[in-house]
């Protein structure tokens, strides 16, 4: 399953030419994944932190394959490509009017008290709900 979301390109992640400024991007994939973890999964980046936990990134990669311009609305996908005991790897594709504007590929870490743990059982099962197949 594939979790999407609508990013719009206002004025805030654009350079005086109108294309996104590249480090935006970092923002938009941290703002996808903390939406996901609200919405699909369940836990909010508050309510983690609240209690000392969270899924901090560990090692993020992009590929930047097209720019994007003020006033485009990208089509955000998310998937989960691994699953392991304390950690997930996220891909995150960016696309507008089918174009491809950018694939993110994001290490996210569970961590208790600031320590990595093993995933609670509720979370593993709706992330594992987003394996790509």
């Amino acid at each position: 399953m594939l979790y999407h979301r609508p990013y719009p390109i206002e004025f805030n992640h654009c350079d005086p030419a109108g294309i996104v400024f590249y480090p935006r991007y970092f923002e938009m994939t941290n703002h996808i994944c903390e939406n996901f973890f609200r919405e699909a999964v369940g836990r909010s980046f508050a309510a983690m932190m609240a209690v000392r936990t969270g899924v901090p990134t560990a090692r993020i990669e992009v590929d930047f394959r097209n720019p994007s311009y003020l006033g485009d609305v990208l089509d955000v996908t998310l998937q989960i490509t691994k699953l392991g005991r304390s950690s997930a790897t996220v891909e995150i594709v960016a696309r507008c009017q089918q174009q491809h504007r950018l694939t993110a590929t994001i290490t996210l870490v569970w961590v208790d008290n600031l320590k990595p743990a093993p995933w609670p059982t509720d979370m593993r099962g709706k992330l594992a709900d987003f394996m790509a197949g």
